[in-house]
């Protein structure tokens, strides 16, 4: 422990006399002060880690100590005291102050309570400073991008962090649910409160519940004691649900309970708990058409999507593909500490023209790879992956010719969807391969534009048809 500023006030001579031999061997600076106003122009000059106060002497105020924690919080207290059951020890302890009992004033417990009170501080200093990183980490500016979904995201993510809102997060995998639902909580009111998070998908349904809402002792098998569930863990701060279309629906309606009243029903229990927490969710999937399906709550689905935010894949903003490469880029080199390592213009051709199947997480995971195995101090060619090495195939393989009216760029995705699933015969993993896209990039689009394989009927073998995309198919249709 480095040598900390220590102030004493009204110590007699025995303490003063200990306080000097034990603080001073230990490396600490000591300032006597006479009285407390002495004390108070100390503290106002320049910062102190810890005050002693002598609390034994006839006419000693406690609220002077009051004022201290009030004034100069950051400052730790150590209040000695005649005995246990005085006045003084009561209040200090009510204070937060470290006691030390001066009957008989001992060394060794003097100096213990004195090392307590400058390892808790110092603690206190590790966790303001990882709440302070935490804050960089996760600042708005962290969501980089320029072109106009992710500015829109951006700003609605901003506003969204002053609410008390629900909000949804939608976007494919990869394209950074959690870092946003992150960030909106450490820009907002709950900044100081728990931020936890669960996925609905990788808990089997009979844990789930009791990892959301709780649950008492003795209400199944192998509950020995009480738990607290997420739910209540974080209140005042914010839970986020990722995958909660797996949300099973026995949940989704006590989940509903909470957003609705603000209570939670632990397993086992016939009691409701108050909890004050915010939902934030996330959902690669279409919850619209799971509604429609009668496969989730419409009532939760419009609860929860109070706030709804986008996440774009990359493919679709290309143009932001060099600015996230520079930004991974500067991150990994500082985390690997290579601030030298060079990535040169001339190969951002290479990450922009690359669909990214797996989105900003992807990107960031090859940055990574890219700059851990870079030998020299400039980034070549022959350092990237061997997917992006390849040269990407031009638009005229497929065949199309722009019609003169215009085009849609949702019917050209969907045309090529659909003729990758027929020239496949509905294989996704075979049809994802093709079209360069991660098999849960496909599905996430399939949901959206409603593909589902056509029924096959008796004894006959579906038609394959690998036929080029047509203009006309690409065209934009009336409902466009």
């Amino acid at each position: 422990m480095s040598g900390k500023r220590i102030v004493i006030v009204g110590g007699d001579k025995d303490l003063l006399a200990l306080a000097r031999g034990q603080l001073k061997l230990d490396g600490h600076e000591l300032i006597e002060a006479r009285d407390c106003r002495q004390t108070l122009d100390l503290l106002q000059r320049s910062p102190h880690d810890l005050l002693i106060a002598d609390c034994r002497a006839p006419l000693w105020d406690m609220k002077f100590l009051a004022g201290i924690r009030e004034e100069y919080p950051e400052t730790a207290l150590v209040a000695v005291t005649a005995s246990q059951a005085t006045k003084a020890s009561i209040e200090a302890i009510r204070l937060g102050a470290y006691e030390c009992h001066a009957d008989p004033l001992n060394s060794e417990v003097f100096r213990l309570v004195v090392n307590r009170a400058l390892e808790h501080l110092g603690l206190r200093e590790q966790i303001q400073a990882l709440r302070g990183s935490l804050d960089r980490g996760y600042s708005l500016e962290g969501v980089v991008g320029q072109c106009g979904a992710i500015v829109h995201v951006r700003q609605t993510a901003a506003e969204a962090a002053q609410t008390e809102s629900p909000v949804m997060i939608r976007g494919e995998v990869g394209t950074g649910k959690r870092f946003l639902a992150r960030t909106i909580h450490f820009n907002g009111r709950r900044s100081d409160n728990p931020f936890l998070s669960l996925h609905c998908g990788a808990i089997p349904a009979e844990g789930l519940e009791s990892e959301l809402f709780g649950h008492i002792k003795g209400s199944f098998a192998g509950a020995t004691s009480h738990k607290k569930g997420k739910a209540e863990m974080a209140n005042q701060g914010s839970l986020f649900l990722e995958a909660i279309e797996d949300l099973p629906a026995a949940l989704q309606h006590k989940l509903l309970r909470l957003l609705r009243e603000g209570v939670i029903q632990k397993v086992g229990s016939r009691n409701t708990t108050q909890v004050g927490t915010r939902i934030i969710t996330a959902s690669n999937r279409n919850l619209k058409a799971l509604v429609e399906d009668g496969k989730f709550s419409e009532d939760l689905y419009y609860r929860l999507s109070v706030i709804p935010l986008e996440l774009p894949p990359l493919r679709e903003r290309s143009e932001d593909i060099p600015l996230l490469a520079r930004h991974f880029f500067s991150q990994s080199k500082r985390n690997h500490g290579r601030p030298e390592l060079v990535l040169p213009e001339s190969l951002m051709h290479r990450f922009s023209s690359y669909r990214w199947p797996g989105n900003v997480r992807e990107l960031e995971e090859v940055i990574d790879r890219v700059v851990a195995l870079c030998t020299g101090g400039r980034v070549m060619e022959r350092d990237l992956p061997a997917f992006l090495q390849k040269e990407r195939p031009p638009l005229d393989v497929l065949n199309m010719e722009l019609p003169a009216k215009g085009i849609s760029l949702e019917a050209v995705e969907k045309a090529l969807i659909l003729g990758a699933l027929k020239k496949f015969d509905w294989n996704q993993s075979h049809a994802a391969r093709y079209l360069g896209l991660s098999r849960k990039t496909l599905i996430y689009r399939m949901e959206k534009y409603r593909f589902h394989k056509p029924e096959v009927p008796a004894n006959t073998g579906p038609e394959l048809n690998s036929a080029p995309i047509t203009a006309q198919e690409a065209a934009p249709q009336e409902s466009v």
